[in-house]
C-alpha cells in the first residue's frame, strides 16, 4: 500500500532511539524526508546516519526539548532543512517519581510537562507550517495507561490528558485541515528500554507478568508500534481524527506495582 508519504517532511520528537527513532525509520521508508532530535550528541549521529540510509533528507537537533525554547527550536530547525511541514509525530514521555506516597506534587508537575505539555508545544509550534499542507496529520505517541488503571498514576492520568488533548484538538483543528490522533502503545519490549531492564533484573516477575497480562505470550515490539503511528499519519489515514489507537496485542494491565 502506498501510504502517499513520499516528498512529504515529517518532524518526531525523541527520535534517537527507541520508538521515535523506529517511527522516523518507518516514515523515511515511506517516503518522507524526518527531522529528529536528541539530548546526546552520539545517539543523536547514529540515528541521523541509519536515516541517511533510505536516501531521504535527514534534519538531526540536538536539543533539550524541556528548555524554555527547545521545542520552538527544534521545530524551527526543521523547517529551514526540510522546507516544509506536514507530519508531527509528539513521542517524548517519560515518568518522575515513584509510587503515590513517594511523589511529590512536583514530581506530578515534571510527569505533565514532559508528557502533556511536550505535546501542547510542539503542535502550537508547529501548527502554522502544518496550516500549510495538504497532508498535515499529528500524532500523539500516548500510552494504553491512560485508559487502564494501574501503578504510577501520575503516568497514566498525564497520558491520559494527552489522548483528551488529541480528541478535543482534532475538532477544533480540523476547519483547517489539521488532523491529531492519539496512539496508545501496550509495554514493548526492546534493548536499553525500560521493560529490557527490567526483565534482567527480575526476570522471574516479569516473566510472570507476560504470562498474565499478555494473551499472545510477548511484549510488543518497536517495529509494531512504528508501524501503525506511520499509517495513522499518512494521507491513507485521512478520516482518522480525534482517535485514540491502541496497539497492545488485548494487553491486559498496563503496567506493574514496582517497589
Amino acid at each position: 500500500m502506498d501510504l502517499g508519504l513520499t516528498g512529504r517532511a515529517a518532524l518526531v520528537t525523541g527520535s534517537s532511539r527507541g520508538i521515535g527513532l523506529h517511527t522516523a525509520l518507518t516514515l523515511a521508508r515511506e517516503g518522507c524526508d524526518v527531522a529528529i532530535c536528541g539530548r546526546t550528541q552520539e545517539s543523536l549521529e547514529t540515528a541521523a546516519a541509519t536515516l541517511s540510509a533510505t536516501g531521504r533528507t535527514v534534519s538531526s537537533s540536538q536539543v533539550d526539548l524541556s528548555a524554555s525554547d527547545g521545542v520552538e527550536r527544534f521545530v524551527s530547525d526543521a523547517v529551514a532543512r526540510l522546507g516544509r511541514l506536514d507530519v508531527v509525530i509528539a513521542n517524548v514521555g517519560g515518568s518522575f517519581g515513584a509510587n503515590f506516597r513517594e511523589t511529590a506534587p512536583a514530581q506530578w508537575l515534571q510527569t505533565f510537562e514532559v508528557n502533556l505539555v511536550h505535546a501542547v508545544r510542539v503542535i502550537q509550534a508547529a501548527l502554522p507550517h502544518l496550516e500549510k499542507s495538504d497532508v498535515a496529520s499529528v500524532v500523539i505517541v500516548a500510552s494504553i495507561s491512560g485508559s487502564r488503571p494501574g501503578p504510577r498514576a501520575q503516568y497514566g492520568v498525564a497520558k491520559a490528558a494527552e489522548i483528551q488533548l488529541a480528541s478535543s484538538l482534532a475538532r477544533e483543528l480540523a476547519p483547517q485541515r489539521v488532523r491529531i490522533n492519539a496512539v496508545s502503545p501496550g509495554s514493548i519490549l526492546w534493548e536499553g528500554g525500560s521493560w529490557h531492564k527490567r526483565s534482567l533484573a527480575m526476570p522471574d516477575v516479569i516473566g510472570e507478568f507476560i504470562k498474565r497480562e499478555f494473551p499472545w505470550g510477548r511484549m510488543g515490539t518497536l517495529d509494531e508500534i512504528a508501524d501503525v503511528i506511520t499509517f495513522v499519519a499518512s494521507p491513507r489515514a485521512r478520516w482518522i481524527n480525534g482517535a485514540n489507537v491502541i496497539v497492545d496485542g488485548a494487553q491486559g494491565q498496563p503496567s506493574i506495582r514496582l517497589p
